[in-house]
């Protein structure tokens, strides 16, 4: 397992960028628009020293900004909390140990990639699959338990 990014929700994105680079010094790696729920932007950010890496296949540690571009949709998840996402061989063995342990799945890793889970505390935590897994059942027939951003 390798840590890969600490997600957060932000209300105002541009807001949020200048603290992240003009306050913190962080540097945008990566930008996603995803139409899902209405629309929303994920924006990567490295801090200067890990920006090499960040554009690299390892990818160094980052944080995710996420902006829900539907106002509705900020306010129901107005939280800033957001989870912790971890790198990990093959996501079906990692959701298999889970199950074993009895941590019920947040959502479970239908596309073969992803997965998400809930820690005592309510945080979520985020498992990546390095490569992707050919989607099967078990995972393909599981329903999301909980909105998983």
């Amino acid at each position: 397992m390798k840590y890969m990014h600490t997600l957060i929700k932000v209300k105002d994105l541009d807001r949020s960028l200048a603290f992240y680079q003009d306050v913190m010094g962080m540097v945008e790696v990566r930008r996603m628009e995803r139409e899902p729920l209405g629309g929303f932007t994920l924006v990567f950010l490295a801090a200067d020293g890990d920006v090499e890496s960040a554009n690299s296949a390892t990818f160094a540690p980052t944080v995710e900004l996420l902006y829900f571009k539907d106002e509705k949709l900020r306010e129901q998840h107005a939280s800033t909390a957001g989870h912790l996402a971890y790198r990990v061989d093959n996501i079906y063995d990692a959701c298999h140990d889970l199950i074993d342990k009895g941590v019920p799945l947040i959502r479970p890793p239908r596309d073969g990639m992803t997965a998400l889970f809930g820690t005592p505390d309510a945080m979520k935590v985020e498992f990546v699959s390095m490569e992707r897994q050919t989607p099967c059942e078990p995972w393909l027939s599981m329903k999301d338990t909980d909105f998983w951003f």
